[in-house]
């Protein structure tokens, strides 16, 4: 079974062996580590893959403790909303984004690495709408995924209003962006 021998490893190619890609899955192995792990043991076997991943694993844990995750909430606090309806709103704001999460490889192994590691979240307060859209903006230039949540307005806020905005990243990232604001 001939895969991608042909296509060299800096190719943009990213042909991998489809059988092998499943038996690193079966071992809960996210897709894209699983791909990159394929490519970088030339598609020899599942096996050789495994291995590699889980050695580069070992070897992150260690030397990658610093790398750490968060997903931050940032409240509009022009809004007059309860303690209760803040609370729902950043709960949409956590699945939304983490359902966000899931298109795209590279965010979906960050989801992954943020849950395994204790999945830190935190609720701060942002100015007003503008804030949140300004936020949002510079958190989208550094490719973050973000999450703008707008509500229904059928309750205490009028409908369309940018309740919470949720940001998720490696930590010192989401912190040039969030760094100042006040916990909520």
């Amino acid at each position: 079974m001939e895969s991608s021998e042909q296509s060299p490893p800096d190719s943009g190619a990213q042909e991998v062996n489809p059988v092998f890609l499943q038996q690193l899955r079966e071992l809960d192995i996210p897709e894209e580590a699983a791909k990159q792990a394929l490519l970088h043991t030339r598609n020899v076997s599942a096996e050789e893959a495994a291995m590699y991943y889980f050695n580069k694993l070992e070897n992150e844990e260690e030397g990658d403790e610093d790398m750490m995750f968060k997903m931050v909430f940032v409240v509009n606090m022009e809004l007059s909303m309860g303690v209760g309806k803040v609370a729902a709103q950043v709960g949409h704001a956590a699945v939304g984004l983490y359902q966000a999460m899931q298109e795209k490889n590279t965010w979906r192994e960050m989801a992954w690495k943020w849950d395994h590691a204790g999945a830190k979240k935190v609720v701060l307060q942002g100015t007003n709408m503008a804030h949140l859209l300004e936020l949002q903006a510079l958190a989208m230039s550094l490719s973050l995924p973000t999450k703008l949540i707008q509500d229904a307005g059928l309750t205490q806020v009028e409908p369309g209003s940018s309740t919470v905005l949720a940001i998720m990243g490696e930590e010192e990232m989401v912190n040039n962006v969030t760094g100042s604001l006040k916990l909520l």
